[in-house]
Parts: C-alpha cells; sequence; structure tokens
C-alpha cells in the first residue's frame, strides 16, 4: 500500500495548491501562512456560508481578519496575502479537487464530558466535504484534536465513503495537530515544533513536506497518526493538570492566611542540576476550546483504544480530577464575592455585580468555555444584577457586552475581575470607589492584576486567588475616619 501511496504521490508532484477547512483561531493564521510561503502558490480557505459564520468570507477576501484582540503580524500578513490574491476565501468546497493537501481546523467539543462522547458533528460534515472532492494523490490533515483512535478510525473511514478512494494507497491522510495559543497565534505556528503522525511512511512524510516551509525555528517531530493524537491530548492534559495543581495550592493558601504567590516563587526558585519545580498561576477558572475537553479526549483514547486499563476500580483518574477543580474555580470566585458583600452587610441578591472580562484569555475576544459564564449564571441564579464589561468580546447569552467601563461599575456594590486585559490592570481605587459610589465596595481579583493595597486602604473590601495574605484584612473605615487616628479601622 505504501509504495502505491508513495508512486500516487510522485505522479502528484510538489505541494503547490492548499485548502484549509475551518475559518477560526486556528484554520486563519494556519492558511495565512501557507500563503505567506514562497512553496505555495494558491490557498484557499474553506467557510461555509452559515448564519453564525459565513461573515467570515467576505472580511478575509477584504484582507480583514474576524479575529479581534492583540494578535501580532495576523493583520499584516493577511492584507499581503489577499492583494497577492494567494489566499481566496470560499464556501465552493469543490475547489478541494484542485488542492494537493487539504487540512481540517473544526472544533471538536463534548455536549456533556461525563458520558465521553465527543460531538464530532462539524467535523464529520467537514470530512464529508473533503471525501467528496479530493483527487487522486492529495494529502489530507487533521489539525483538529481528536480522541486518539480516530484519524484511522472514523475520519478515514468517512473518507473512503465519500472519496470512493483508499487512504494509505490511493491519497495521503495524517494528524498534525495544532498547537496555538490565542494572541501569538502566527508565532506560534512558525516556531512551536509541529507534531506530525500519518497512518503511513508515505503520509507523514508528505506531511513534513507540507509544514516544513511554515516553520522558522520550529521543526517537524514525525509520528504515527495515533501517537499524535495522544500527543495533542496529553500535552493540554498536562498543562490543565498543572494548573489545578496550583489552583488547589492558591485554595489551601487562603485557607492557612499565606499569599500563593510568595509560595510560588519560592517553589520555582529550586533549579539546576536537573531539577525544576515550574509552576503555573492560580486563576477564576481555565476556559477555551482545548484544556476544558482535551482531558476527555485522552479518557476516551484510553477506554476506546485500550486492550486493558489496570487502575482503581470506580476512581476518577487524575486527570478528571484536574478537570474538576479548574472547573470548581468560578464556583470558588462567587463564594468569595459572597463573603465579600457579607462584610458589607449585603447578600448577593438584590447587590449589583459588575464582572469584568468575559474572554478566558487576555487581551482577546476568545470567549469560548469562559469561566466568566459559570459564574454570571451563578449570580444571576441568586438574584444579582450582573453587568458584563469586555474591551474584545461583542456579545454573551445576556445580550451585547459592554464597552463603556463606567456604564458597567456604575451603582456596583461589587466588582469582579474574571480576565487579566491590560485595561483592568490600570483600574485607579479612587475611580473605581466613586463610580460604586459606596463607602466600601467590593473587589474580586481572579487574575491577580491589581494591588490589594491602594484598594483595602481606600476602604474596598478586597478578595483575591490565593491571597490569603489579604482576604481577611481589616476594613478601613470612610476617608472622614481616616483622619482621625483612632478610627483608622475597624472590623466587621
Amino acid at each position: 500500500m505504501n509504495a502505491l501511496l508513495s508512486s500516487s504521490l510522485a505522479q502528484r508532484g510538489p505541494i503547490h495548491t492548499v485548502g484549509v477547512v475551518g475559518m477560526g483561531y486556528v484554520g486563519i493564521p494556519a492558511a495565512v501562512l501557507f500563503a505567506a510561503s514562497e512553496a505555495f502558490t494558491q490557498v484557499y480557505g474553506f467557510q461555509r456560508a452559515s448564519p453564525s459564520s459565513g461573515y467570515k468570507i467576505e472580511m478575509l477576501n477584504r484582507g480583514e481578519s474576524p479575529l479581534k484582540g492583540e494578535e501580532p503580524a495576523l493583520p499584516e500578513l493577511l492584507h499581503e496575502v489577499v492583494t497577492k490574491k494567494k489566499f481566496i476565501c470560499t464556501p465552493d468546497f469543490s475547489k478541494i479537487a484542485d488542492c494537493d493537501a487539504v487540512t481540517l481546523s473544526i472544533q471538536t467539543p463534548f455536549a456533556d464530558p461525563k458520558d465521553l462522547i465527543p460531538d464530532f458533528s462539524a467535523l464529520f460534515e467537514g470530512l464529508r466535504q473533503v471525501g467528496r472532492y479530493i483527487s487522486p494523490g492529495a494529502l489530507v490533515v487533521l489539525e483538529s484534536t481528536i480522541t486518539p483512535g480516530t484519524t484511522t478510525g472514523i475520519a478515514r473511514q468517512i473518507l473512503e465513503e465519500e472519496s470512493g478512494m483508499r487512504a494509505g494507497q490511493d491519497f495521503a491522510l495524517a494528524h498534525a495537530p495544532e498547537r496555538v495559543m490565542v494572541g501569538r497565534l502566527i508565532r506560534n505556528i512558525q516556531e512551536h515544533d509541529r507534531i506530525v503522525g500519518g497512518i503511513d511512511e508515505a503520509s507523514t512524510t508528505r506531511a513534513v513536506e507540507l509544514y516544513s516551509p511554515v516553520l522558522t525555528s520550529g521543526r517537524t517531530i514525525p509520528m504515527t497518526a495515533s501517537a499524535a493524537e495522544v500527543t495533542k491530548t496529553a500535552e493540554n492534559t498536562f498543562r490543565d493538570l498543572q494548573i489545578a495543581a496550583v489552583n488547589e495550592l492558591a485554595l489551601y493558601c487562603e485557607a492557612m492566611g499565606i499569599n500563593v504567590y510568595d509560595v510560588r516563587e519560592g517553589i520555582a526558585s529550586l533549579k539546576g542540576d536537573g531539577i525544576t519545580r515550574a509552576i503555573l498561576w492560580p486563576g477564576a477558572g481555565v476556559g477555551g476550546h482545548c484544556l476544558t475537553k482535551d482531558t476527555y479526549h485522552l479518557e476516551r483514547g484510553a477506554r476506546v483504544m485500550g486492550k486493558e486499563l489496570d487502575y482503581p476500580k470506580g476512581k476518577d483518574s487524575l486527570f478528571v480530577l484536574a478537570r474538576n477543580i479548574n472547573d470548581f474555580m468560578p464556583q470558588h470566585m462567587f463564594t468569595l464575592t459572597r463573603q465579600g458583600l457579607e462584610r458589607i452587610g449585603k447578600t448577593v441578591k438584590g447587590s449589583r455585580i459588575a464582572l469584568l472580562g468575559w474572554a478566558f484569555i487576555s487581551n482577546s475576544d476568545d470567549a469560548r468555555n469562559t469561566p466568566a459564564e459559570p459564574f454570571w449564571k451563578s449570580a444571576m441564579e441568586a438574584g444579582a444584577m450582573v453587568p458584563v464589561h469586555d474591551p474584545w468580546v461583542v456579545s454573551f447569552p445576556g445580550g451585547p457586552v459592554e464597552r463603556d467601563l463606567t456604564t458597567v461599575v456604575s451603582g456596583a456594590d461589587a466588582v469582579v475581575i474574571f480576565a487579566g486585559h491590560d485595561r483592568y490592570s490600570t483600574l485607579q481605587p479612587d475611580e473605581i470607589k466613586a463610580l460604586c459610589g459606596q463607602d466600601h465596595p467590593v473587589i474580586v481579583d481572579g487574575r491577580n492584576v491589581i494591588d490589594p493595597d491602594p484598594f483595602i486602604t481606600r476602604g474596598f473590601v478586597y478578595k483575591g486567588i490565593g491571597r490569603g495574605d489579604k482576604n481577611n484584612h481589616p476594613l478601613y473605615g470612610t476617608e472622614e475616619k481616616l483622619r482621625d487616628p483612632d478610627t483608622k479601622y475597624r472590623f466587621f
């Protein structure tokens, strides 16, 4: 089979035309970089003309990125490749027939993680479209994060059924998972090593040919398709585990009255002679498309592909437990908010809580699986009014997101920071207090972006993730009382 495929690829010749299915956070920068490379002559971005995302087609063809937030180099590169007509976005999937290589960058969420059944409906439809139109000698690459066993299993089956050809004989098939972070998409694709796993040696070699031209300092790491699937799911699972570890440490530090950031610095200082205690940052919760689901892809892969898994019966895996801890953090933010309001004699019910930051990551409009949403729902269900501010995100389940910070904070009993946007690191306590119109407004920092002391000394009730040293601080009196040293502060 491999010899037949090698012959088919040789007959087709070098990769000149590339198609990218899915114009999102992964597909757009990938397509732009393919188009910017001298190795390729034409790149098509395939996007359905749907009511929800069809607007991207015209925007991209005007050289405008539909991705908001700070994405260095992307706007300039997009404008350049569109001007040169090397990149075209189209809803016409029949143009896949002209492509020497086609990549798929489509989301693969779980409707309910408990049942470990992924929602592959969008990916399967993309595979059907590719299968209908691919020609002999083409390369198909799945960039989406998928359950181990998907490439050689159902993905291969769909492509073969739709095309009438055989993978590994008539066309090449591989998995090369994306490894990008919003806010540095272009740089990540160029600089991160690229995992490339084909269903056979010829497919792997062809996929290496596709990705090598867009790498700068990054290198390709060839392996099998299934190993590539496990690599991607495992690397995100490990990061989720590391975040859960420091989040749990933060909860411990809060309980013991200790500053988790002091502890973190001390732990991270141990290095040298092969020793490292690298530790991440605690926070209000984990969001995004990858970390919130990749643990479940890995778990499902172990169950579906595994012949026999020797593990304590009825116990959650370490990875699932970590996922649960990170899912808990928005609820902890709600607890901190409730406790802060109780210190000033108020309840969540009837309070106005200004929620700052709907995106899951700083300086971006990416709000997929944002931890702000479960907090917002809890607060709303408890009877609070919860206006939302974000400088990048346009809308959320409650309607349009407010861009004017003054409007959101005015009259607030509590201000809760969920995203580490640069805008929030410059909040001024006097200005915020004046807007709140309260003697003792509550401020809850879920990203450690503000200095607690200036807020505390101006009468705020401060609460922060892992800030056991500050969360039960004395409550300072009003400005008038501060002039009297005998009434500098009072406890509640």
